[in-house]
């Protein structure tokens, strides 16, 4: 059975295109959806600041992380494997 792929045009704005920068992530869920909340910890200080919430559902949770371990993978085949410092995930805002 072929199936046929369909292209998307991704709209991107200036604003957007600047991006957010994250140094941390916590992660909770519903029976229907995952709560991804992007933050920034400054160096010494007791909180953290949220930059960008997304909201998605378990279906497309798995999708993210299938695409994140290709692009882990990939990314360390062609840079070298990543170094952890001293961080847990736990530590650096996962839940």
């Amino acid at each position: 059975m072929d199936e046929k792929v369909q292209q998307i045009k991704v709209e991107l704005s200036p604003e957007q295109s600047e991006g957010i920068y994250a140094n941390g992530i916590g992660i909770s869920h519903t029976p229907s959806e995952f709560i991804l909340d992007f933050m920034r910890f400054l160096p010494g200080s007791q909180k953290a600041k949220v930059f960008a919430r997304i909201i998605m559902t378990p279906q497309n949770a798995v999708i993210v992380r299938k695409a994140l371990d290709d692009n882990l993978k990939k990314y360390e085949e062609r840079f070298g494997k990543i170094k952890i410092f001293g961080k847990t995930p736990k530590e650096i805002g996962f839940k």
